[in-house]
């Protein structure tokens, strides 16, 4: 399947999804939501998908939504144009609903939606040259893709408020600092970078880490005795996968595991 401004690659059970609008530091277009939304549902039906990466082509990740498409009536949101939007249906909400483990490579500037959508990935992964904007306010808006949720929960309330009250941009050593990248590598480093934390996800059996993963995001929203009853209903079906009787035959084994999904 084609999508607009996006190149979509598999391999290795990795999918791989690049903004690629690189003329406009890859802006969010109205077509491009739909586009990326669609690819990230299809990667996460896809069984031989067990790890996604998002990156941006060129030298920004994401520029944030295309104000030149608002300037002319058309953006998301303005009751103009042929693309309907639909919250359900948007790139921040299917990729928090996303089982599959999902990392950011950021290769540059992630401004407003870009930084939203950096903070969703479940890892990122930084170039020296990648950065975190939080520049709403200075537009006159608000972190409206899942911003104002994300960031108090990754670094707390007072240091959320100082970063998106200030509209605070926050270059590649700042977020390590703050914990909000995982990584920083040298820029022609990133992919190789990104990729290896990929396959190494990929190595491991994957609906553990499916699992593991709505788990963890559902654990934010209840409490632990509820946490814990959830993960007890998730183990049962494990216990009984060809997955499992492989992971202890390869433990007993000392070799590596070959998962098969099963």
């Amino acid at each position: 399947m084609e999508y607009h401004d996006l190149l979509v690659e598999t391999v290795d059970s990795i999918c791989t999804i690049t903004l690629n609008r690189p003329e406009r530091l890859n802006a969010i277009s109205g077509p491009m939501l739909r586009g990326f939304s669609q690819a990230l549902q299809a990667a996460d039906a896809d069984a031989e998908v067990r790890a996604i990466i998002i990156t941006g082509a060129g030298r920004g990740f994401c520029a944030g939504l295309d104000l030149k498409d608002f300037q002319t009536g058309v953006g998301p949101g303005t009751g103009a144009g042929t693309t309907r939007f639909s919250l359900q249906d948007s790139p921040p909400v299917v990729l928090h609903r996303t089982d599959k483990p999902v990392v950011c490579a950021l290769n540059g500037a992630a401004a407003g939606y870009g930084m939203d959508l950096a903070l969703g990935c479940d890892i990122r992964i930084s170039s020296d040259q990648g950065k975190l904007a939080a520049v709403a306010v200075r537009r006159n808006v608000l972190p409206e893709s899942g911003g104002t949720w994300l960031l108090p929960r990754l670094v707390g309330w007072a240091k959320a408020a100082e970063v998106a009250f200030m509209g605070k941009v926050l270059d590649a050593e700042e977020s390590l600092r703050l914990g909000l990248v995982n990584k920083v590598v040298p820029h022609d480093d990133l992919m190789t970078e990104a990729r290896a934390w990929a396959a190494e996800i990929a190595s491991c059996a994957p609906s553990a880490v499916q699992a593991t993963k709505r788990m963890m995001r559902l654990g934010m929203d209840e409490t632990f005795e509820a946490n814990v009853h959830h993960v007890y209903l998730q183990l049962l079906p494990l216990f009984r996968s060809e997955d499992f009787r492989e992971g202890v035959k390869a433990f007993g084994e000392r070799r590596q595991p070959a998962f098969t999904g099963r």
